[in-house]
């Protein structure tokens, strides 16, 4: 299986500004205020250097879902200041996570971890995910905000 076989076989598309490929696989009924119950994505990122999810935040929880490939790095940057890595994978007795849940408002950024080619992983989001929701990360805010994580800020920001 290779990232092409992946791609043809789900129909991936580019995810706008993030980063990576994807496709909505799920999306519930409409609620009141016009967003949905919930959404679920598949998606995929590859090695390449300029192959990742671009750090941003969204306003409710997203669980992230390990599927295939190699482990998936994501940097989160939380409200308080803090940060950390969670690396979803297939190893989860040696501490990689098959899924991860990301609290509201935490910026997170993911690629490929060191030595793998490629990660197909999936998002759920309830309720569901809108582009209105969506906040771009900015370097310079977030550089300043977290400098003990600056370098992999860089890496992990697109204009």
């Amino acid at each position: 299986m290779t990232p092409e076989d992946l791609i043809a076989h789900y129909g991936l598309q580019p995810i706008p500004r993030e980063g990576g490929l994807f496709r909505q696989t799920w999306a519930g009924p409409e609620r009141a205020d016009g967003r949905p119950d919930g959404t679920a994505i598949v998606a995929l990122l590859t090695a390449a250097p300029d192959d990742f999810s671009a750090l941003h935040r969204l306003p409710t929880a997203e669980i992230w879902h390990f599927y295939l490939g190699g482990p998936l790095q994501l940097l989160l940057l939380a409200p308080d200041g803090t940060s950390r890595t969670v690396v979803l994978g297939p190893d989860v007795l040696g501490g990689q996570h098959p899924q991860f849940t990301v609290p509201a408002r935490t910026w997170m950024g993911a690629r490929v971890a060191a030595g793998g080619d490629w990660a197909l992983f999936g998002c759920t989001m309830a309720p569901g995910f809108t582009y209105q929701d969506y906040e771009h990360g900015d370097v310079a805010d977030l550089t300043a905000r977290y400098p003990s994580e600056a370098a992999r800020i860089v890496e992990l920001c697109r204009p």
